[in-house]
This record gives C-alpha cells, structure tokens and sequence, in this order.
C-alpha cells in the first residue's frame, strides 16, 4: 500500500514538473522555445508559429478529438508531428494535412496506433518525460528551453535546436541515461543548418 502511494507521488510530482515547465518554455509565439535563447530570427520565429497555428486549427478542424490526442511541432520550417491516432488511414491524412501547409519543408511523422489505454505505462512515460526534463534544466551546457520532449511506451522522442554537435550530443545522452527508456529519437536541429540565423 505504502508503495503505490510512493508511486502516485511521483506522478503527481512529474506531471506538476513538466507543466510548469511547459508553461515556462512556450515564449511569445508558443514555439516551445524561449525567445531569448532562440537562435531562429524573429522572422523565422513568426512563420513558424504562424505555421503551427495554421495546422494545429487544421487538424483540429478535420477531428475535435486531435486536441488531446496529436501535436505538432514547426523548427525552420520542418513540422514534426507526435500523438496517437486510431488507425493508419488517420496517420496518413494527418500527414497530408501537415504537407499542404505553406511553407513546408519537411514532415516527420511519429504518431502512434492506438492500443488500449495503460494507467501503468502512462505513468511510467510522464515519469521518464519529467527526469529527462529536470536532468536538461540542471547541465549548464544544455539550453534547456529549446527542447521539446514527448515519451511513449518508454520511447523518448526530443524536437529543438541545439548551438553545437556537442550539445545535440549531451541531450541525446542524458536521455539514453534515464532508467527504463528504449529508445531515442532525436529530432534535433543545429544552429549551423538553419536557413537563417540571427546575427
């Protein structure tokens, strides 16, 4: 008994740490990333928000149900889609959708099938979110507000823009070091390959 209250604990204290988190992170134009640190120009800031806005009222339009289920990320222009879906032919459209977006310059695709829904397995993914989260927020060698993390069935996938290789590499690895996680996917943008960058 004493260990699932340790348990719900934990959660309870992941899900807090990763809103107040999340909240933080979103900056002005709801990117994911603080304007401060970003190194994205203003004006590709803009599109890109205005890209996300623009699919995200899309996808919402086509279903009501994509407001809790998928997200979508817009870095540079590239749009990154995560979130769970109930068939393929969904994941599909979804990606159409995403491609008919002005402004596209690539989409990467990582929503999920839906399986029946695990208390456990949820609970166990916030918990790997909000250490992978936490571990970021305490390297100072890391800019932690422009990474955005989403974990699924102990699978991590990351979205942001690094400064360096080297940083790219230390998110990547603080990742791989979470207990339980089995895989990372790292979508992550140099600063160096961005179309423009701040002077």
């Amino acid at each position: 008994m004493k260990n699932k209250f340790l348990f719900l604990f934990v959660i309870l204290i992941g899900i807090i740490l990763s809103s107040c988190v999340g909240v933080s992170s979103s900056g002005i134009f709801g990117t994911g990333v603080s304007i401060a640190f970003d190194p994205r120009t203003v004006g590709t800031q803009i599109d890109d928000s205005i890209m996300q806005k623009n699919l995200a009222a899309r996808i919402i339009i086509k279903d009501k149900k994509y407001l809790l289920t998928v997200k979508s990320k817009v870095l540079d222009g590239k749009i990154f889609l995560t979130g769970r879906v109930d068939n393929p032919e969904e994941k599909l459209q979804l990606t159409k959708l995403a491609w008919e977006t002005k402004g596209a310059r690539s989409v990467r695709n990582d929503i999920k099938i839906k399986e029946k829904f695990n208390f456990k397995q949820s609970a166990k993914d916030i918990l790997i979110t909000s250490q992978l989260r936490t571990a970021i927020i305490l390297n100072k060698n890391i800019k932690a507000t422009n990474y955005q993390i989403d974990t699924y069935k102990k699978k991590i996938y990351i979205y942001g823009i690094a400064f360096t290789s080297e940083e790219k590499d230390l998110v990547i690895s603080e990742a791989k070091e979470i207990l339980d996680v089995e895989n990372v996917v790292a979508s992550i943008i140099l600063v160096e390959d961005l179309r423009i960058q701040k002077e």
